[in-house]
């Protein structure tokens, strides 16, 4: 154990984490996604929901500031423009972490699975709530 750490900064994680660079991808998402056939590399928070992962990520490294998008959503198949709660929460959470607003861009699910394909990392969950599936690119950690 650790101090100031979450039960959810898993070994795996923290090197996942602390591996990747600025603009390096990370997809997270829910227990439906067919995340070990379409990961690089793979990362299992089984018992955790994706707002949970999410702050979890999101105390260890900022968003990409270069670039216009660093935040992607999964927007539902029948109704690409409607934002389901789960990532309504997410947004929140990105929002609070990053301390300015951050748009998650809605993609496609063909899109999103193809970005995850070439993300360094999938991090799968415990999220059964459908369209639990965001994507964040990587930024600079700047010193203090």
């Amino acid at each position: 154990m650790l101090k100031t750490l979450s039960v959810l900064h898993t070994p795996e994680l923290l090197h996942i984490l602390a591996s990747m660079g600025h603009g390096d991808e990370i997809a997270l998402v829910d227990s439906n996604f067919p995340a070990v056939s379409t990961a690089q590399r793979l990362v299992r928070l089984d018992g955790s929901d994706l707002a949970t992962a999410l702050q979890a990520c999101l105390q260890l490294f900022p968003l990409d500031t270069f670039v216009k998008d660093a935040a992607f959503r999964m927007q539902q198949v029948h109704a690409p423009d409607e934002i389901p709660e789960v990532q309504k929460a997410c947004q929140k959470i990105i929002d609070k972490a990053e301390g300015r607003p951050v748009e998650m861009k809605g993609i496609s699910r063909e899109a999103f699975y193809e970005r995850a394909r070439q993300a360094f990392a999938v991090l799968v969950t415990g999220e059964q709530r459908p369209y639990g599936c965001i994507l964040l690119k990587k930024g600079v950690v700047f010193p203090s």
